[in-house]
């Protein structure tokens, strides 16, 4: 698993554009999170399709072309330094071949910020265009426009990465003890288990620092998942595992005992309860950058900052 290219950090006046590549965005909430990019000293444009919803699939945010021509703009457009995600939902994934990925590297690197459904692109910016991201809270979510921490951590994480580069878990709990370095990869569990034998997913975590975690997923369905990358050879190699959130998933008890059932006897070391993904002030986790898991300590320390 070899690090990937950084981006630059943001400065104050830089233009971001926010975009919907998955579901459709509330309004009132797509305000809050611009005010609140403009409360940072950011200029944030919104992509033409943020507010609008496919006539007959209303769980997306306008037609596939729209979504894609949207993101294609945003990125090859040389004004703008970040693309920011809006929300998750679902949809990445019938855009994602849309995409003209030739032209989106000779535009050149810079910050894409998501998660959730964002994983699909995730994915792809990796194994694209070579690319480091931000696995972090979207533009309108609720977690994020009520949530001080979560923003404290996407600010300095984009604008001073260097004050970030150790990140400390919010539950600071190992599932198995241990310490191991490789490169970031992962996200959302359901994203990586689909996105298996599909273009522009990354071909494993070997030597990799997988994060994983999801939403609204019983136990029985995280089995489900966690079995497919086990069985595919996905997880083969892999140095250390982060866990995240699992809201909506049942008690906690049952996840955990997934998770250590499904994951325990890798032998590598594994974290749980870090706070990223879908929860409260969630933590801003780089992806395809190198660094070190320390899962007693519950810490995860980036060997360079997250942007350049």
């Amino acid at each position: 698993m070899r690090e990937l290219v950084r981006p630059s950090r943001l400065v104050p006046g830089a233009r971001v554009a926010v975009v919907a590549p998955s579901g459709p965005v509330v309004e009132e909430r797509l305000q809050a999170g611009l005010d609140i990019l403009r409360g940072w000293d950011l200029d944030p444009v919104v992509a033409p399709h943020v507010l609008a919803k496919e006539k007959e699939l209303g769980y997306l945010a306008g037609s596939d072309a729209d979504r894609a021509a949207d993101l294609q703009r945003a990125w090859c457009d040389p004004s703008v330094s970040a693309v920011l995600c809006a929300r998750g939902g679902y949809g990445a994934q019938r855009l994602v071949d849309l995409l003209d990925w030739e032209a989106m590297r000779a535009a050149g690197p810079k910050a894409f910020v998501g998660f959730s459904d964002g994983t699909v692109l995730h994915e792809a910016f990796a194994t694209r265009l070579g690319l480091a991201t931000l696995y972090g809270p979207v533009a309108t979510g609720a977690d994020f426009v009520k949530s001080t921490e979560a923003q404290q951590h996407l600010r300095a994480t984009l604008f001073a990465p260097e004050t970030v580069r150790t990140i400390t878990g919010r539950g600071r709990r190992s599932l198995v003890p241990g310490r191991a370095r490789g490169v970031t990869i992962g996200g959302c569990l359901r994203l990586l288990a689909t996105g298996i034998g599909t273009p522009h997913t990354h071909p494993g975590a070997r030597g990799g620092l997988l994060l994983l975690e999801d939403v609204g997923e019983q136990p029985y369905s995280l089995d489900r998942s966690l079995t497919q990358l086990l069985r595919s050879g996905r997880l083969d190699g892999v140095a250390g595992i982060l866990l995240g959130s699992w809201d909506r998933c049942g008690p906690y008890e049952g996840v955990r005992a997934v998770l250590a059932d499904r994951l325990g006897g890798l032998g590598v070391p594994v974290v749980e309860e870090f706070g990223f993904g879908h929860c409260e002030s969630a933590l801003t986790m780089p992806l395809g950058v190198a660094a070190e898991l320390d899962a007693d300590a519950g810490t995860l320390t980036l060997l360079e900052p997250a942007l350049r």
